[in-house]
C-alpha cells in the first residue's frame, strides 16, 4: 500500500519532474575537416528557436526541424511526449577549443535556453588517417562478404581539370575604393552534374560584401572557355565594395559536385561479372570537390575629398526639403533628405544639415528601399528629422551640399539641396516669448492696474504714519527685494530658455532618471526583456546627449568618446562608459541574456548616470 502511494505520488508531480529543458547533443573532439552534427532537442513542443552563431565552424546546413510523439500507457493510464529537435550539419575548419554560445526558444508559453558547450578541433595526424582508411576498406569487405549483390567498385571514367571546373570572376579587377564590383561564381562541366553543395564561403578580408543570388534560381546556359563549349550553372553572385585601397585578395569558394559519369565495366573473375554489364548501369555518381581561382583585385584609393563628402561611391541623386514652411511654436515639422542612385547606398554617412539653435532636434529615421539584382544595388536612402521649434520667428535651414564620387567620370559631384525658409508663429502659452516684439509690450501693459487718486489730508496721515512704523520700511524693502529678484529670475529664465545646451544639461539626469524608472518596472515584472534594454539604451545615450550637448544625429560611440576626452573625464570613467554602451548594445540585439545580467546592466547605468 505504501509503494502504490509514493507511485502516486510520482504520477502527480511528473509536470514538475519534466520540465522544459533543451538537450544539447554534440561531439567533444572531432578533427580539422570533419563533417559532424550538432543537435538541440527539446522536450516540448517548440517555436521561435534561435541557435548560436557556430563561429569558427562552416555552416553546411541547418536548422532542420523534427518533432517525434511517443505515448504509453501505465495502469490504465495514458501519459504522451512530444519532442522537438534543431539540427545543424558543421564542417571544422581549424585547430582549437571553441565555446558554442547558448540556443534560446519558446516552450509551453515559456523562453528556455540551452547550456553553453566545447568543442575541440584537432589536426588529425597520418595514423588516425590510416586507421581511417583502414576501416573503411574493412567495412567494404564486409558488404562484399555478407551481400554478394552489393555493387563492387567501379573504375570511373577519369574527370580533368578541363572537363570540370569551378571558376570565379569579377566585373572590374582595378575598381575605385568603395565602388560596386559585381563578382559571379560559376561552374564550367562537360558533364552532366545531379547536385552541388558550398562546403566554405571565401572570407573577403578589406570587402563590404552583399549576396545578390538569395531568392534566386541558379542559371543555366552554354559559354566557351578557352576555345571549349561548356555547360556552365551560375552557383552565387555577389556585389563587393573595397573598404581599403591597395591590392586584395578575394580568397577561393570552396564547393562539392556530385557528377554523373560513364561506369567502366570491372572483371574479377566471378560470377557476378554476369551482372556488371554497362547496359544495366551505364552512369556512376562522382563526388568531386571543386575550388574557384584565387583573384585580386587592385583597389585605387579616391582623389582628395572636398569638404562635405559622404562616403558615397556611384551614381546618385539627392532630393530634400521640409514637410511645411508655416507652423506655431511647440508643433513638430520635418525635413527629409532623399538619396537615390546605385552605389554604395548602405554605407553612406548620415547627412548633417545645420539647423537653427531655437529648434529642438531628434535622431534621423532612416528608410532603406533597397533592389537587389544581377546588376548589383540599387534604390534609395531616405533620412527624417523631427523639429521642434521652441520660440516665434522666421528661420532659415541653409542649403546642404550632399558630395559623392562618381567613379564612371572619376570625379566628385556635387547635388544642392536649396536653403528652406520656415515661419514659426506664436503657440500656446508655454511657448518661448520674445519680449522685443510689440505685441509682448502691450501684454506687460496690462499688468499695470489703475492707481486710484487720494485726498491731501489722507495723504498726510498716511505720512506721518510711515515716518513712525517700522512695518512700512520693511514692506518697503521686502517689495523692492521681491521685485529685483522677479526681474532677475525672468531674465536668467529667459536666456536659459535661449540657451538650448544649458537647458539640455540641466534636464539630463532627470530625463535619464525617469527612464530608468520605467526600466526598473519592467525589471521587477520579469518581462519584456525588449522594452527593458530600450529603456536602459534611451536613458544612458539620451543622458550622454543632453549632458555633453551632443547632437542626436551624429551621436555614436567615436562621437561620445571623443567628447569624453575633450571634457577631461577620467579614463576610468571613459572606460566604464563606453563599457557599459558595448554590453547595452549586445543585449539588445541578442535576446536570451539571464536575468542576472539585466540587473548588473541595470546597476552599472545607474551608477554612470548618478557619477555624471
Amino acid at each position: 500500500m505504501k509503494r502504490t502511494r509514493i507511485f502516486a505520488l510520482l504520477l502527480l508531480l511528473s509536470p514538475m519532474l519534466w520540465a522544459q529543458e533543451i538537450t544539447v547533443q554534440a561531439p567533444d573532439m572531432v578533427y580539422v575537416g570533419d563533417n559532424f552534427t550538432v543537435r538541440f532537442v527539446v522536450n516540448e513542443q517548440a517555436k521561435d528557436f534561435r541557435g548560436p552563431s557556430f563561429k569558427g565552424f562552416s555552416l553546411r546546413s541547418g536548422p532542420s526541424t523534427s518533432s517525434s510523439t511517443s505515448m504509453s500507457f501505465i495502469n490504465g493510464q495514458m501519459s504522451r511526449s512530444v519532442s522537438t529537435t534543431f539540427s545543424y550539419s558543421l564542417i571544422a575548419d581549424v585547430e582549437g577549443t571553441f565555446t558554442i554560445e547558448p540556443a534560446s526558444c519558446i516552450a509551453d508559453g515559456k523562453k528556455i535556453s540551452s547550456k553553453s558547450f566545447t568543442v575541440k578541433v584537432e589536426k588529425m595526424s597520418a595514423a588516425v588517417q590510416q586507421q581511417r582508411q583502414q576501416q573503411q576498406q574493412q567495412q567494404q569487405q564486409r558488404r562484399q562478404a555478407y551481400d554478394p549483390w552489393a555493387q563492387q567498385p567501379q573504375q570511373a571514367t577519369q574527370i580533368d581539370n578541363n572537363t570540370l571546373f569551378a571558376r570565379a570572376s569579377v566585373s572590374k579587377s582595378n575598381p575605385y575604393q568603395g565602388e560596386q564590383v559585381i563578382i559571379t561564381y560559376k561552374i564550367y562541366t562537360q558533364v552532366p552534374i545531379s547536385q552541388f553543395a558550398i562546403d566554405k564561403l571565401p572570407g573577403n578580408k578589406g570587402f563590404w560584401a552583399e549576396d545578390l543570388s538569395v531568392g534566386q534560381q541558379i542559371k543555366q546556359y552554354e559559354e566557351t572557355y578557352n576555345d571549349r563549349r561548356y555547360q556552365v550553372a551560375e552557383i552565387r553572385r555577389g556585389a563587393l565594395f573595397a573598404q581599403e585601397s591597395g591590392t586584395l585578395t578575394i580568397e577561393p569558394l570552396d564547393l562539392n559536385v556530385l557528377a554523373m559519369v560513364q561506369r567502366q565495366r570491372q572483371r574479377t573473375g566471378s560470377i557476378w561479372d554476369l551482372f556488371d554489364d554497362p547496359f544495366f548501369n551505364s552512369q556512376q555518381a562522382v563526388e568531386r570537390p571543386l575550388s574557384t581561382n584565387k583573384l585580386n583585385i587592385n583597389v585605387r584609393p579616391l582623389p582628395r575629398a572636398p569638404q562635405g563628402f559622404s562616403g558615397g561611391v556611384g551614381q546618385f541623386d539627392a532630393k530634400g526639403g521640409l514637410s511645411q514652411n508655416k507652423v506655431k511654436a511647440n508643433e513638430a515639422v520635418s525635413y527629409k533628405i532623399t538619396v537615390s542612385g546605385k552605389g554604395n547606398l548602405m554605407l553612406i554617412d548620415a547627412p548633417q544639415p545645420q539647423f537653427p539653435t531655437a529648434f529642438e532636434v531628434y535622431d534621423p529615421q532612416i528608410d532603406d528601399n533597397l533592389k537587389k539584382n544581377d546588376a548589383g544595388i540599387s534604390g534609395s536612402r531616405t533620412y527624417e528629422w523631427v523639429l521642434i521649434p521652441r520660440s516665434k520667428g522666421n528661420y532659415t535651414i541653409p542649403a546642404f551640399n550632399f558630395v559623392y564620387f562618381d567613379p564612371a567620370a572619376g570625379q566628385y559631384v556635387t547635388r544642392r539641396i536649396e536653403a528652406q525658409n520656415i515661419e514659426v508663429e506664436r503657440g500656446d502659452s508655454r511657448s518661448t516669448v520674445n519680449v522685443s516684439s510689440k505685441d509682448d509690450v502691450r501684454l506687460l501693459a496690462q499688468d499695470i492696474n489703475y492707481i486710484h487718486p487720494l485726498k491731501a489730508s489722507s495723504l498726510k496721515a498716511k505720512k506721518e504714519e510711515s515716518h513712525t512704523g517700522w512695518g512700512f520700511w520693511l514692506t518697503a524693502v521686502l517689495i523692492i527685494l521681491l521685485t529685483v529678484a522677479a526681474l532677475v529670475f525672468g531674465h536668467r529664465q529667459q536666456v536659459a530658455e535661449q540657451d538650448i545646451a544649458g537647458m539640455r544639461m540641466k534636464r539630463a539626469t532627470r530625463m535619464a532618471k525617469k527612464r530608468l524608472k520605467k526600466a526598473a518596472a519592467y525589471l521587477s515584472a520579469g518581462a519584456d526583456t525588449e522594452r527593458f534594454y530600450e529603456e536602459i539604451y534611451r536613458a544612458i545615450w539620451g543622458c550622454l546627449a543632453d549632458k555633453y550637448n551632443i547632437p542626436l544625429a551624429s551621436l555614436n560611440r567615436d562621437t561620445v568618446s571623443a567628447c569624453l576626452s575633450d571634457k577631461q573625464v577620467p579614463e576610468a570613467q571613459q572606460t566604464t562608459i563606453m563599457d557599459l554602451l558595448q554590453k547595452v548594445d549586445l543585449a539588445r540585439f541578442a535576446p536570451g541574456d539571464p536575468e542576472t545580467q539585466k540587473q548588473t546592466i541595470y546597476t552599472d547605468a545607474l551608477m554612470m548616470i548618478a557619477n555624471l
